[in-house]
């Protein structure tokens, strides 16, 4: 229990020391906001098994040919997903998230990729299994879902922490459509987070095997600590990256921080993968700022 209360303070402290850099720099946060886009796309995508790379994504959104062919559903699968993005972070604060939105933002994940299923949850007879696991009837989700929502909205004296990771879980638990669920389910938490004062997170790919165990762990007994604690670690990255950015630090690579101050190299990047120390991934590449 310390421990969780210890990320939940350090949180809102990270929180607290944003918005005091964030004054009067509207501009540079709307150009890491951008410069977001492409992670996030890559990283959400990724984990849905897409074969594009974090290079190969940018170059999509930038309109770049590749050097190889790839599918034209990978290609829609990144501009989609990265117009989802953009419009929740111009659109969250200014609209409750509610089923039509939710609804709205999966017409443009999935437009042009299968049409048929965009927009629209699984109806009578569409039934789909993730592993072993088969989601609730299609007659259950609306109902599932509004439950969802009400559970999450009665839970705000609760740390939104614990209040996302809830609801991730339980979302993707009901596993509304056919397809795109784990993706829209990330642009849910995200959304939420926005409307909730904090910065978006950027659940990524090196930590899918922990994130597909915390799935585990709450279909098997509904406990929500390992997704806490992936939600949590997130946040924290989210906020030392923008930190260094808005405390006009110097940004260096984690190994040219361990030369300059003799540190064990893999000593400080399991440090950083705990978030124990301000570093961030940005690219790929673990940085921090001095």
């Amino acid at each position: 229990m310390t421990k969780v209360l210890n990320v939940y303070n350090k949180i809102n402290s990270l929180r607290e020391r944003y918005y005091k850099a964030a004054a009067a720099k509207e501009a540079l946060i709307k150009l890491l906001s951008e410069t977001e886009i492409v992670e996030q796309v890559y990283n959400s995508n990724a984990i849905e098994n897409s074969t594009l790379t974090l290079e190969e994504t940018e170059k999509i959104l930038l309109q770049i040919d590749l050097d190889r062919y790839v599918t034209e559903r990978e290609l829609f699968e990144a501009k989609n997903l990265a117009r989802v993005v953009e419009y929740i972070d111009k659109k969250a604060k200014e609209k409750e998230l509610n089923l039509d939105v939710i609804l709205f933002l999966h017409k443009i994940l999935i437009s042009n990729i299968c049409d048929g299923i965009a927009g629209r949850f699984r109806k009578e007879n569409e039934f789909v299994r993730v592993g072993n696991y088969i989601a609730p009837n299609p007659k259950e989700i609306v109902k599932l879902l509004e439950e969802m929502f009400v559970d999450y909205n009665s839970l705000s004296h609760e740390n939104v922490i614990k209040r996302i990771a809830k609801l991730h879980l339980q979302f993707e638990n009901i596993h509304p459509f056919i397809d795109g669920n784990g993706r829209i389910g990330r642009v849910v938490n995200n959304y939420l987070l926005i409307r909730e004062g904090y910065v978006p997170i950027n659940i990524k790919f090196i930590d899918r095997s922990a994130y597909y165990k915390a799935f585990k762990e709450f279909d098997k007994s509904g406990a929500t600590g390992k997704m806490e604690e992936i939600v949590g670690r997130a946040l924290a990255n989210s906020y030392y990256k923008r930190l260094a950015y808005l405390e006009d630090k110097k940004i260096i690579t984690l190994s040219e921080y361990a030369k300059i101050n003799k540190f064990s190299h893999s000593n400080l990047i399991n440090k950083a993968k705990r978030q124990t120390i301000e570093a961030f991934l940005e690219k790929n590449v673990w940085k921090i700022g001095v």
